[in-house]
């Protein structure tokens, strides 16, 4: 490799090292990520004298995050762990170790793929440990204060009533592949992007500003190392942990060992939980169990001593392709999933000790580009995903699969967006997004009706009570038969359902209009247009010309709006929602312009409004309410503990008001 070539691979790796650290958005799979590593370590060792402290191999790659959150300087640097892909490469290590100290055991333990948070507890006056601190890894040696954060992560106590004065424990903020999935079903609910992979999700998550948003996403934590704290906890990883898991800390997997035999054999035991575990393995680490040895067998700048982390190559295998099916989403979109079997033994072929017989052909263009077709031999691979991933094509098929051109489901003709690679059912009737739109429809963001969640709304439907969701207004004439049935409870839980369900009925038609489950109509539009429209029925009359010249609605909702309101299914919901006594006209609570054209930021707490309450202040008065600040923000409101916001606005140039001050532009 030449200087040139060899500083164009450093400056790759710092690509997507800033992708994957810093932006959270990864062009590359980890295992591409590392052999680009591999080269480089390969060049630096046959030319020593190009290394330099800014090299990749050298530093850790994340960077702080300014804007969200304070910078905090570690205590004990939060360093990386020197990767090794290779058994012989582990066995190299443990005999190295062993040649110094032959009485050195190992620790073994599962590699969360997360993000890399310390906690600080702290003892103040006679009571338990208080949590005083969490930080993010940053650049192993500045990273972000998210105390906020960690404070509503469940796994996280608050106090520890322990016999010591501090503790700071190391630990994996991780999502769990339920909540993750839960998260990108709601992402496509309100046709917003779904996120690539928990790792991501959790990283951004964990950075969040609004700590509710961080609560109702659902992070987890594993700890894996005391930082600083008593010898007790410390003198031995393995005992230490141990310990840490008696007191009720959620610590991560862990196997003593003392032989390289053992270290193997462990991670492989460890590769073979793959396919049982609910969150994402990054692989195997083996630390040196005795803590006070490791200083002794240093791995660099950028390295922990006394580490090596075994990386898992992603398993594959060819499978035959058996059949195609699309499927249809509660959006309409349609997605097809692959079926397919072990191309060498006719039976579900095993990755990650799991038996996989379905996968994911995102699209038509994906479909094209892979030339999957039935018949067809493709390579699969599964390293700590949650969805197999096909690779390549091996033996191509006699043709080459093609969507249908009418809804596998209600028949209706599939209409593929523009500059897009999605095809969609824009029948709002179809029974394939009966299910799913009702529950939207039910949800706390929409009609808020207690009691009637997906499980009730399957019930519901199986019963022949649903088939849209104007048919929940009828239900009460179904009470007797309902409780008999014990469809969705006994008499107080009917009851109770149905006179949510009688509630809902005043709810501002706004909510209704989100209910609708009209693609880019969500609680914010809705607003805007019930605001502009004041009632349903002038809304459902408006043309492309009318709605494209309402503030930020583009042609896409545009259209999507009009397809709704022109079809039969859209017409008879309208009738039946008059029918039934919902609130159709919009209350008018315009209370001035003063704001009109301002562009307004809150930040901060305030002392006599809430977040909702100032929200509904701006827009009532022509003003529009953001939640981060640009260039184009007209005003910062800015309460106690403002923060990065703040510091943002004033770098900008935004003009930054106090409450009392924005409710006094409010009298003008």
């Amino acid at each position: 490799m030449t200087q040139l070539e060899y500083q164009a691979l450093r400056n790759q790796i710092e690509y997507h090292m800033d992708r994957y650290y810093n932006q959270d958005a990864p062009e590359i799979s980890d295992f591409e990520y590392d052999q680009l590593m591999q080269q480089l370590k390969a060049a630096e060792k046959e030319h020593p004298e190009w290394v330099d402290p800014d090299s990749p191999s050298q530093k850790v790659g994340g960077t702080v995050k300014r804007e969200a959150g304070v910078k905090v300087t570690h205590t004990v640097p939060m360093l990386s762990i020197e990767d090794v892909f290779e058994f012989d490469d582990v066995r190299a290590f443990v005999d190295k170790v062993h040649a110094v100290h032959p009485d050195a055991t190992f620790s073994v333990e599962v590699k969360v793929d997360g993000l890399s948070m310390s906690i600080t507890y702290r003892r103040e006056g006679d009571g338990p440990m208080k949590l005083v601190l969490a930080e993010t890894r940053g650049d192993g040696f500045v990273g972000e204060d998210v105390t906020a954060n960690a404070r509503v992560i469940p796994d996280i106590p608050l106090t520890l009533d322990l016999p010591y004065e501090s503790l700071t424990l190391r630990g994996e903020v991780y999502m769990s592949h339920e909540d993750f999935e839960r998260y990108n079903e709601l992402q496509e609910e309100l046709g917003k992007k779904a996120a690539a992979n928990p790792r991501n999700l959790a990283a951004g998550t964990l950075r969040q500003l609004d700590t509710s948003v961080t609560k109702e996403r659902g992070l987890r934590m594993f700890v894996f190392n005391v930082q600083e704290g008593p010898e007790d906890l410390t003198r031995s990883h393995c005992l230490g942990m141990d310990a840490l898991q008696a007191f009720g800390l959620p610590v991560v997997y862990h196997r003593h060992c003392n032989t390289a035999d053992e270290v193997i054999a462990a991670i492989g035991a460890i590769g073979d939980m793959r396919g049982e575990i609910d969150f994402d393995l990054d692989g195997a680490v083996v630390k040196i169990d005795e803590t006070a040895l490791r200083n002794e067998f240093p791995a660099g700048s950028k390295y922990s001593a006394g580490h090596i982390a075994y990386k898992y190559p992603p398993e594959q295998r060819p499978v035959f392709m058996e059949d195609i099916t699309p499927t249809v989403g509660r959006t309409g979109k349609i997605a097809f999933i692959g079926r397919v079997v072990d191309a060498e033994t006719g039976k579900p072929a095993r990755l990650c000790g799991t038996n996989v017989s379905n996968v994911t052909l995102h699209n038509q263009d994906y479909i094209r580009e892979k030339k999957v077709g039935i018949g067809g031999v493709y390579n699969i691979l599964k390293s700590g995903d949650i969805i197999p991933k096909l690779v390549d094509c091996v033996t191509e098929p006699e043709v080459i699969y093609e969507a249908p051109d009418h809804c596998p489901v209600c028949g209706e003709p599939l209409v593929r967006e523009e500059g897009t690679a999605d095809i969609r059912c824009v029948n709002p009737g179809c029974p394939a997004q009966l299910s799913r739109t009702i529950s939207y429809f039910a949800s706390r963001p929409c009609m808020d009706i207690a009691g009637l969640g997906p499980k009730q709304v399957e019930a519901l439907i199986e019963e022949g009570y649903l088939e849209s969701y104007a048919d929940i207004y009828t239900l009460a004439e179904h009470r007797d038969e309902l409780i008999e049935k014990g469809t969705v409870g006994r008499e107080k839980g009917t009851d109770n359902l149905l006179a949510s369900i009688e509630a809902s009925k005043q709810n501002e038609p706004w909510r209704l209009l989100a209910g609708f489950g009209i693609r880019n109509v969500g609680n914010t539009t809705a607003r805007n247009l019930m605001r502009q429209f004041h009632s349903l029925d002038a809304l459902a009359e408006a043309d492309l010309e009318t709605l494209t010249a309402v503030p930020d609605i583009g042609e896409t909702t545009a259209v999507g709006l009009r397809e709704y309101f022109d079809s039969e299914f859209g017409k008879e919901m309208l009738e039946r929602f008059r029918a039934s006594g919902l609130t159709m006209e919009q209350e008018d609570t315009q209370q001035s312009n003063v704001l009109e054209g301002k562009t307004i930021v809150v930040t901060g707490t305030l002392t006599t409004l809430t977040r909702n309450e100032i929200k509904e202040l701006i827009e009532n008065n022509g003003g529009k309410a953001t939640g981060s600040v640009s260039k184009k923000t007209s005003y910062l409101v800015a309460g106690e503990a403002a923060g990065s916001k703040l510091a943002k606005a004033q770098s900008l140039g935004v003009p930054v008001l106090t409450e009392e001050e924005f409710l006094k532009m409010l009298e003008q």
